[in-house]
Order: structure tokens, then C-alpha cells, then sequence
């Protein structure tokens, strides 16, 4: 391909994508297609020869677009955003049209520095303390590919940090606290590293919004403590998936640093972090205390910052424990930059050798919103979801099954007054699968809260608009209503 006609496909690409998402309400929410589509479609080898660039991309239109479930739809509501701005994008395309692996500052110093500015900028707009910050040269953040990738570094340092104070633990005593509303990633990493995990149960329904407070977490620790056990980490959540509850990271962190030091606290905020950018956030979100306490803390910018995927930000406190977890530098990676120490060598803070440019992407969506506008957008996802709760609870068929939390809604359907038990969850399962049969106009995803079955409403797509919010909601009253008609007498009048 000759640069002019590199050109000409560069053009035709940007169009179809800008015309991909100034069409994106004409798309089903979710694909309507069948498992083995695509493979009926394609022929079962690759072509000899090259094929026209046109072809290509007209295949992409019609084959691949009709079966992505279009999580940047206005109305898709579910499970939490997967973000893609035009500048994110951009970024992304020009980071890979450079490609460069990142191994060490030598290889990638625009990549390595970049990162270490921008992890700064988002550490700043989210008011974490200084030793959070790359320039303090005592903790600092890195870009991870996940939220499961950042709890898993983590864990793997807290571990280190651990054996190094003690040094005869037996490695099956190493145990990982998560919560029952704690991502799976928790439970994972243990399957990962082959460590024992406690849940600490969340769920009493008298323990309103589900977050883990102290008292729980001390008896926890003393009775694993008398068993021979050894907690190393606890994992917390600000913005559970299920609830969006928040754990009391305060009360928690002042508990292990009085009496436990020697457990790594980590704040898994993937969703619920970008928050605190907003001020008045920032008290809900436990702020204070994970400046005082955490570990680790980890927001995916992927998720609710606007930022393509994928960008998980996690920030360490003591960098050092990283580096002593993770380093392994072989001759051929030594360089002159890096033994002077003068540098920073991301290789050392993540599990992979190699790594993307995901910083330029992340420049490219702050530069671009600025603080005012990435703050403007998490509040009108805010104000958006509140719109929903307040018409649930102004619907005497509806209730709210948790507070609602930041730009998340979980609700269901009201038995009537003396039906019989287990009229809840029955009533609620027929009702997410009328709404999930309406899927190729909306999209709500299915939890379960302490044994109760629910749904569950999030606001994150950039392009949503209030009108978005009322039509959603519309088609929740009629499905509930066609609900009522079937089970009438399991539902208020």
C-alpha cells in the first residue's frame, strides 16, 4: 500500500468510525445473533492473497459491528461502563501506529515519562496524598491492564512484604481477606497464587449498603490469629459491583495499623474511584481514609473516566514493595539510565515485561475534557441515575433494594403485603427476563444483594441524555406492568 492509498484508508477508517458512533441508537443494545454466527460467515481459511481495503472494512460493518454489544449505547445501562471517547480513540490509534513495547525508560522514555505525568495529573484531580505521586519518589502510579491485573500485583507485594518481616511463615498459613461483595478477582487471585481466601460476610440485611466495618474485620483477625493463620492483605471495595457499597476504609485501615501492620490494605475503587474528582464526593468515597491507610488504590479509568479501554490506575504507597515483588532485571535489560537509578522501570511494577503506550490515550482525555468537563460528566451521571431512583420510589411497585450509590440504582418489584415467601424472588427473576427479552432496546443486568434477587441500573455512556433515562424507564413500567398481569396476585394493586 502506497502512502496515498495508506492515506485514503486512514480517511476511511475515521469516517466509519465516526459514523459508528453518530449511528449508535440505531443499533440493539444487545447483538441479535446466535453462538457460531461469525464462523458461518468467514470462510474457514485465510485468503492467499491480499484482499482490497474496502473489502475489509465493509466486512467490518457488516459481519463485526452486528455483533458487539454496544456498551457506549445511550441506553445501555448494565453491569458498569466500558468507556471510548473520540480523544481516547485518537490516542489509542496514534500509540499503535508507534508501536513500543515500554520495557525500560531506554526503550520507551516518551511512554515511561508520560505515564509518570499523567498518573501525577489523575493522582492530583483525585486528591490522593502526595506519597501517592510519582515526583514524591517514594510511592507513584502505573497503568495496569485491569482492575484484576492491579489486585493481583498488589496481593503478589503484599505477600513479599509479608515473608520478608517473617520469614518462617508457612506459605498454606497466608491467608486473603476479601468481602461477599468484593469483585471475583479477589477469590481469583487466590486461585492464581494457590492461597488460602476468607470471605468476610457483608450481607446481614440489618448492615445497610453492604460495606465491611471494623468490628467485623477485628473478629475475623483475632480468630484467625488464634488458629495459626496468617492475613497478609485485605482487600476492600469503594463502589461494590453488586451494590456500589463502600466499605468504612477509615475505621478499617486505623484497625490494621494500630493492632494488625503487618496486613496490606488494598482499595479496589474500579469503578466508583473517578468520583473523587468531585469534592463532594470525596467523604463518601472514603478519601481520607485511604490517604491515611491504603496500600493500594486502584481506579479503572476504563471504566467510568472516560478513557478507552483498556486503563486500570493503580497507585502504591511505598513503590519499594513493588520493586522488591516484581524485579528481575537480566544483563540483556540493564541500561545506563536505569542502574544510575534516575529513572523509573515499569517493568518492575507490573507482572508482564512488556506494555502498551496507554498513557498517551489518558493524556489525549484529560487534555481534552479537562478537570471541568470530566467533573461535569460524572455529575451528570449522578444526577441522570437519581432521576431513575427517585421514579422507583415514587412507584408503589417498586423499591429500592439499597441506597443508591453514585450513578447505581439496584431495585425490584414489591410483593403485596402477605405473600407467601419466596414471591420476591420469584416475581423478580420473571420480571428481569421479560426486561432482558426487551434487550435490543435497553439493557439492565440481574444481582443478587443478601439473598435478594434484583436488577440493577447504571448511568455511564458519555452519549446518555435524561430523554435516554425517561425511556428506560418507561420500559421498566411496561414490562412491570405486563409482570403485574401475570402474577397479579403476588404484586401490590
Amino acid at each position: 500500500m502506497d502512502i496515498e492509498e495508506f492515506r485514503k484508508a486512514g480517511y476511511d477508517a475515521i469516517d466509519r468510525i465516526c459514523e459508528y458512533y453518530y449511528s449508535l441508537r440505531e443499533y440493539p443494545v444487545v447483538p441479535q445473533v446466535q453462538p457460531g454466527f461469525l464462523k458461518k460467515a468467514l470462510p474457514n481459511t485465510a485468503p492467499g492473497a491480499g484482499e482490497p481495503w474496502s473489502n475489509i472494512v465493509d466486512d467490518y460493518t457488516k459481519l463485526i459491528l452486528p455483533g458487539l454489544l454496544h456498551f457506549q449505547h445511550p441506553l445501555n445501562f448494565s453491569y458498569f461502563p466500558i468507556q471510548s471517547t473520540f480523544a481516547g480513540t485518537l490516542g489509542d490509534l496514534l500509540a499503535g501506529s508507534a508501536p513500543t513495547p515500554s520495557l525500560s525508560w531506554f526503550v520507551g522514555p516518551a511512554s515511561t515519562e508520560l505515564e509518570n505525568v499523567v498518573m501525577d495529573w489523575a493522582a492530583k484531580m483525585l486528591g490522593l496524598d502526595r506519597v501517592f505521586h510519582v515526583e514524591s519518589n517514594i510511592g507513584g502510579g502505573v497503568i495496569q491492564t485491569s482492575a484484576s491485573e492491579s489486585m493481583l500485583v498488589s496481593v503478589v507485594a503484599a505477600r513479599t512484604r509479608y515473608l520478608l518481616a517473617h520469614p518462617m511463615t508457612p506459605i498454606e498459613s497466608l491467608l486473603i481477606y476479601v468481602t461477599s461483595q468484593t469483585h471475583s478477582c479477589g477469590r481469583k487471585a487466590g486461585l492464581v497464587l494457590g492461597l488460602n481466601v476468607r470471605v468476610l460476610d457483608v450481607d446481614e440485611p440489618t448492615r445497610v449498603g453492604g460495606g465491611l466495618d471494623a468490628e467485623t474485620l477485628r473478629v475475623a483477625l483475632d480468630e484467625d490469629h488464634a488458629a495459626g493463620l496468617a492475613p497478609f492483605v485485605l482487600i476492600t471495595t469503594v463502589g461494590t459491583t453488586t451494590s456500589g457499597a463502600v466499605d468504612n476504609v477509615a475505621d478499617v485501615g486505623a484497625l490494621l495499623k494500630t493492632s494488625y501492620p503487618d496486613v496490606w490494605m488494598h482499595v479496589d475503587a474500579a469503578w466508583a474511584g473517578v468520583v473523587l474528582a468531585c469534592p463532594e464526593y470525596r467523604e463518601r468515597a472514603q478519601l481520607a481514609g485511604i490517604n491515611a491507610y491504603a496500600d493500594s488504590f486502584c481506579t479503572n479509568f476504563h471504566k467510568w473516566g472516560l478513557v478507552n479501554f483498556e486503563c486500570s490506575a493503580l497507585w502504591v504507597r511505598d513503590r519499594q514493595r513493588l520493586i522488591e515483588a516484581l524485579e528481575y532485571t537480566p544483563p540483556y535489560l540493564r541500561t545506563k539510565q536505569g542502574d544510575a537509578g534516575d529513572t523509573v522501570e515499569y517493568r518492575n511494577w507490573h507482572l508482564g515485561l512488556c506494555r502498551r503506550f496507554r498513557s498517551l490515550k489518558m493524556w489525549f482525555v484529560l487534555r481534552s475534557y479537562g478537570l471541568n468537563g470530566f467533573q461535569g460528566y460524572i455529575r451528570n451521571c449522578i444526577a441522570m441515575n437519581h432521576m431513575f431512583a427517585k421514579q422507583v420510589c415514587a412507584t408503589p411497585s417498586f423499591e429500592l433494594v439499597s441506597p443508591p450509590s453514585f450513578a447505581l440504582t439496584v431495585f425490584r418489584i414489591v410483593p403485596r403485603a402477605g405473600a407467601p415467601n419466596g414471591t420476591a424472588n420469584k416475581l423478580n427473576r420473571v420480571f428481569y427476563d421479560a426486561l432482558l427479552a426487551r434487550s435490543s432496546e435497553v439493557l439492565l443486568t440481574q444481582t443478587e444483594l443478601g439473598g435478594v434477587f434484583c436488577v440493577r441500573f447504571c448511568v455511564g455512556s458519555s452519549r446518555t441524555t435524561p430523554a435516554d433515562v425517561e425511556d428506560a424507564w418507561n420500559i421498566v413500567c411496561e414490562v412491570g406492568e405486563t409482570v403485574r398481569a401475570r402474577f397479579g396476585k403476588g404484586l401490590p394493586n
